[in-house]
């Protein structure tokens, strides 16, 4: 289900982000859709967490590992699965068992909805932790948070 955080203005309804604006975009004019809102807990803190994952993802190098398994198939990054996957690094995930009897480990969901304020500060934190350990690894968390703090402050 498609998801967007819209302010309102007195002409109504605006996205926050690029993203936002293109989930709004795929509703067609005169298209009926039902809404169903949450006011958020911490929208800056919320941010900065993007911030954060977005950060780090440009940074992520993959290196050039090739799997004889994919015969000429060359995998790319890509941001969901980027997500999901320092999501579940953070800890913040749910397992299952399938039929086969192997276990599927899958990324919880971090809206608003889902997650009370305490539990986001811990995630955030778990999170910065992944990163340190996975990705930027030549990286402090002071500098890491000053760097976010600074990507932040170009949103106003």
């Amino acid at each position: 289900m498609p998801e967007a955080l819209l302010s309102k203005t007195p002409d109504g309804f605006i996205p926050l982000s690029d993203e936002d604006s293109e989930a709004m975009r795929r509703v067609k004019i005169g298209e009926v859709i039902r809404v169903r809102w949450t006011k958020p807990r911490n929208l800056r803190f919320f941010r900065k967490w993007w911030a954060l994952v977005n950060f780090a993802f440009d940074h992520w190098e993959t290196g050039e590992l090739v799997d004889p398994k994919l015969k000429g198939i060359f995998p790319e990054k890509n941001m969901e699965r980027f997500r999901k996957d320092l999501t579940i690094l953070a800890g913040h995930y749910d397992s299952f068992y399938r039929i086969d009897g192997t276990v599927r480990i899958e990324a919880k969901s971090i809206s608003f909805a889902q997650m009370k304020e305490g539990d986001f500060d811990k995630f955030y934190s778990a999170t910065i932790d992944a990163i340190l350990k996975y990705i930027l690894t030549n990286y402090q968390r002071e500098d890491l948070e000053q760097v976010v703090e600074q990507l932040l402050a170009g949103f106003g």
